[in-house]
C-alpha cells in the first residue's frame, strides 16, 4: 500500500481561510456591580411565552430595569413546576452561596395550590405555603441582607371561577409575609384584572391547564415589576 504525505493530503484538503474573530460588543465580567437573579417557578422561567425570552425576567433584564445591560450579570434559576420547597431546598442556596445576586426577583405560589386537587383543604395549603416563604425570605434577607428583593402577587383565572376566591386568599399572605421582611410585592394581581388577551386558556381551543401569560401578559408582568422598582427607588433604597 502506498503511503500518502501529510503534505500531500494536506494540499488535497486545504484548510479554510482563517476568518475575523468575532469580539462580543459586552464582554462578560463577573464583578459587574448589579448582579440579577430570578427565583421561582415557570412564571420566572417564562413558560407560555414565544420565545420564553419575552417573559417577565428577561424583559426585565432587556430593558435595563436594574441596570444597564452592560452593567449586569443576569442568572434565571426558574423552573417549570417548583413549588415553594422546591426555591427554599434547590435555589435559595444556589443565590446565597453561589451567585450572591444584589437583585432578586421571586414568583411563587402557583404550583402550592396543586394539592388543593387531590383533597388536601385550603388551611393546610395555606400554612405549608406561609411557613415556606418565611423561609424563602428569611435565608434571603440573613444571607444577602443588602440585596433588594422584589415578589410578585398572583393573577386570577377568569376561566376558573374558584380562583377568584382562592388568589385573594394566598395574595393576603403573600404581602403579610412580604411586608415583614420589608420586601414589595409587584401587584400582578391587580394589573391582569379586568382585563382580556393577558393568559393562554383565553384562546379558543386552548386547554384548560393552560394558565400561563401570552407574550402581552408578560409584558404587564414586567410593567407591575418596573412601577414596584421605580417606587422603591424613589423611596431612597437602590
Amino acid at each position: 500500500m502506498r503511503f500518502l504525505s501529510v503534505p500531500y493530503l494536506l494540499s488535497l484538503f486545504p484548510l479554510p481561510a482563517r476568518t475575523q474573530t468575532c469580539v462580543p460588543e459586552v464582554p462578560c465580567n463577573f464583578d459587574r456591580p448589579t448582579r440579577y437573579m430570578a427565583l421561582g417557578d415557570s412564571l420566572a422561567a417564562g413558560y407560555g411565552a414565544m420565545p420564553a425570552t419575552q417573559g417577565y425576567v428577561y424583559l426585565l433584564y432587556q430593558l435595563g430595569v436594574f441596570d444597564s445591560v452592560e452593567r449586569m450579570l443576569f442568572c434565571n434559576a426558574g423552573v417549570p413546576g417548583a413549588s415553594s420547597l422546591d426555591v427554599l431546598e434547590h435555589q435559595v442556596p444556589l443565590a446565597v452561596n453561589k451567585f450572591r445576586p444584589t437583585t432578586i426577583t421571586l414568583s411563587v405560589g402557583g404550583n402550592d395550590l396543586l394539592p388543593l386537587l387531590d383533597g388536601v383543604g385550603l388551611r393546610q395549603v395555606l400554612h405549608t405555603f406561609h411557613g415556606n416563604l418565611e423561609q424563602i425570605l428569611q435565608r434571603l434577607r440573613s444571607g444577602l441582607p443588602e440585596a433588594n428583593i422584589y415578589l410578585n402577587n398572583l393573577y386570577c383565572i377568569p376561566k376558573i371561577p374558584q380562583t377568584g376566591v382562592i388568589i385573594p386568599v394566598l395574595n393576603r399572605l403573600i404581602s403579610r409575609v412580604a411586608r415583614a421582611f420589608d420586601v414589595p410585592v409587584a401587584d400582578v394581581y391587580g394589573a391582569f384584572r379586568g382585563k382580556g388577551g393577558l393568559l393562554g386558556i383565553e384562546h379558543d381551543g386552548a386547554p384548560r391547564n393552560e394558565v400561563h401569560p401570552t407574550n402581552a401578559g408578560y409584558r404587564v408582568m414586567a410593567q407591575a415589576f418596573e412601577e414596584v422598582v421605580k417606587r422603591q427607588n424613589g423611596n431612597g433604597r437602590h
